[in-house]
């Protein structure tokens, strides 16, 4: 069972979403909260394992309640929820630590399928975030040094760059011509290197080190 925590200032919205989830079977609604304040502290005492946060709260918004989230040990893997796909909340939402980025007026099938993603450590950036992420990086110099990446082998780097794209697992397999359980090793490995605690974390430093430009 996958232990969910909704936080957004709109009551609606987080019965909507709760309906949607608890629906599925797999996933279990364990809190709400209606604003950063209240993520924070959800997260240290209930410690769910994905939390749907909205950018836009009161007292602390979703950004800066992401960051204090997961600069605790064993943070809970983080879905922002917005209206609007800003650039600029995509990119501060995964500097922050979110593993990704959903818009509200998402389909429940896709709602639910971000929340499984999530949950098995996967990143969550749609395509057309991912090529907003590829033209803006591609416009800045590299703010993480290129060494970072020094100990990643010739197919970690191929591998990390496919990660990049935005691709999962089986895509990468596929793409690439190697068996599903390769390819998990291959990101633990790059994962540990890199000493990023997920997927997400390991696509800003490739972005940032100029390795996908």
């Amino acid at each position: 069972m996958i232990r969910v925590a909704l936080v957004d200032d709109d009551a609606l919205i987080r019965e909507g979403l709760r309906m949607i989830l608890e629906q599925a079977g797999d996933i279990e609604v364990v809190a709400t909260g209606g604003d950063g304040r209240q993520a924070v502290r959800i997260a240290r005492e209930i410690r769910p394992d994905v939390m749907l946060i909205d950018i836009r709260m009161p007292n602390l918004d979703g950004i800066e309640a992401t960051r204090q989230i997961t600069a605790e040990a064993e943070p809970p893997r983080i879905i922002i929820l917005t209206t609007f796909e800003l650039d600029e909340y995509v990119f501060q939402a995964l500097r922050a630590g979110a593993s990704g980025f959903l818009l509200k007026r998402t389909e429940p099938e896709r709602l639910v399928d971000a929340v499984r993603v999530v949950a098995a450590g996967e990143a969550l950036l749609s395509p057309s975030v991912t090529r907003r992420l590829i033209d803006e990086f591609g416009k800045r110099p590299a703010s993480v040094s290129p060494e970072r990446l020094s100990e990643l082998t010739e197919r970690e780097r191929e591998v990390l760059l496919c990660i990049a794209r935005g691709l999962s697992n089986k895509e990468l397999a596929q793409q690439l011509v190697i068996a599903d359980n390769t390819v998990k090793t291959h990101v633990k490995r790059i994962l540990t290197k890199l000493g990023a605690r997920d997927r997400a974390q390991a696509i800003v430093i490739a972005y940032e080190s100029g390795l996908m430009s």
